[in-house]
């Protein structure tokens, strides 16, 4: 089965062709550095790393570009909040999000192109795009780029242009020659940084650092844009029109946007007050069980947060764990029918639910098996199709020493493969499970009834 994605920009499911043969070009939006990341940056991140971790995983050499915006309205309000210079708040908030994200064992990009070290090329597209006479400098100061020249605005959020028009409404800035009109260039404001450009000092608009910094590191047209649900319109269709305006080229190839993550039926989201930071997950929960959450959903659905999902992720990865650990020694032979099973599930979109039911088909066989070799191979099969989704990769017995106590249930399946060891008279692994309960806070104690628990 070929690599299939959901294209946004052509609203179905598409064969994945790349540009050039075994090379795939993709620009992520990152993040607008003002503040630490909480975990719906992390759902729209966490698609993106699945899609990379898999195109590597197929063979193909992967430039991945995801950008930081470091210049934007919301950093220098809240640098003015803090009393603090816009350079120590955002390499604060880049030094937090760089932690965070590599606890969540996201995939480093190629590179990570910074808005403020690209200002000369927003320049340089602007008066192209002045040039062409698709923008213009407005009496304000400001410039704009002038929607209506593009014929094909709306074509990827499927909007009309007409449906657009604000009509009566008084419009946001007097000096635009229409109410739809984007700003690529602000004019500088006093307290504000700024930069020189042809029009005066200012600063650039947050839709053309995207369309400089994609040129600047994969060129006029490259495989797969992706971002979050919320940036496809407008940030995408803007990069949109003033990209293909510059360069006269289709943009991207394949538009991915992930889910939303939600909160009560509500987008999680800072400026809403319903958000759960990562570094506040973490004192509680592994960064895998994070991972397992967010992959247990496909990319593109929304899904809603509460601490009991979590808690449910926690324990389906254990079961995982536990079958892993069960495994005296790893193979080196994979089982080749669950491998093309993941592939063709993880072909069709990514479709990572699929793919985590056929982990649990592996951890069933390994806990039913009594042939170490194939035991052996189960193993090995775990660990490698595990390893594309980033999962099971820390030891097992560091997992389950992690956070906070366990669920009944987690405790109830140590105690099976406790069981099962001393069954077959594997008394090493029996005590290392009842050790690890313990330092956990669980006693255990053996009769000829059976072994039951407590907490300490």
């Amino acid at each position: 089965m070929a690599l299939r994605f959901y294209n946004s920009l052509t609203n179905k499911k598409e064969d994945f062709i790349p540009i050039h043969e075994g090379e795939v070009g993709m620009y992520v939006c990152g993040m607008t550095v003002y503040d630490s990341c909480h975990l719906g940056h992390a759902r729209a991140m966490m698609a993106f790393d699945i899609l990379v971790r898999y195109l590597k995983n197929q063979g193909y050499k992967v430039n991945f570009i995801r950008n930081i915006t470091d210049v934007d309205d919301k950093i220098i309000e809240r640098a003015i909040q803090n009393n603090e210079l816009i350079s120590d708040l955002t390499q604060r908030t880049i030094s937090s999000m760089h932690e965070d994200f590599l606890k969540l064992g996201l995939e480093l990009p190629t590179a990570e192109p910074r808005a403020t070290d690209h200002i000369s090329g927003m320049v340089e597209m602007i008066q192209d795009l002045i040039e062409k006479g698709h923008a213009y400098h407005s009496s304000g100061g400001d410039v704009f780029f002038a929607v209506r020249t593009f014929p094909e605005y709306g074509k990827l959020s499927n909007k009309n242009i007409d449906d657009l028009n604000p009509g009566s409404r008084i419009a946001e800035d007097e000096s635009k020659q229409d109410p739809l009109d984007f700003v690529l260039w602000k004019s500088a404001k006093e307290g504000e940084p700024s930069w020189d450009s042809p029009w005066g000092k200012g600063r650039p608009g947050w839709h053309i650092e995207c369309s400089v910094m994609s040129l600047k590191n994969l060129g006029e047209h490259f495989d797969i844009h992706g971002g979050g649900p919320d940036l496809l319109f407008p940030h995408h269709e803007n990069e949109i029109a003033q990209s293909e305006c510059s360069s006269g080229k289709q943009f991207a190839n394949y538009w991915l946007h992930s889910g939303l993550l939600k909160i009560n039926g509500e987008k999680m989201s800072k400026s809403l007050g319903n958000f759960a930071m990562l570094k506040d997950l973490f004192v509680s929960y592994h960064p895998e069980v994070l991972r397992y959450y967010l992959v247990s959903s496909h990319y593109r659905s929304s899904l809603n947060f509460d601490n009991a999902s979590l808690d449910q992720a926690r324990s389906a990865l254990a079961r995982l764990y536990q079958a892993l650990a069960s495994v005296e020694g790893m193979g080196h032979e994979l089982d080749q029918d669950m491998m093309k099973q993941f592939s063709e599930v993880m072909n069709d979109d990514l479709n990572t639910p699929e793919a985590l039911s056929i982990l649990f088909q592996l951890a069933k066989l390994i806990n039913n098996s009594s042939d170490s070799a194939q035991t052996a191979k189960y193993a090995a099969t775990l660990k490698e199709l595990s390893g594309v989704l980033g999962l099971l990769q820390d030891d097992p017995k560091v997992f389950f020493q992690f956070g906070s106590l366990l669920l009944d249930e987690e405790i109830e399946q140590q105690i099976a493969l406790r069981n099962k060891a001393r069954d077959t008279k594997d008394f090493q692994t029996a005590d290392q499970i009842r050790e690890s309960l313990l330092k956990q806070g669980i006693i255990l104690d053996d009769s000829s009834e059976g072994t039951t628990w407590k907490k300490s």
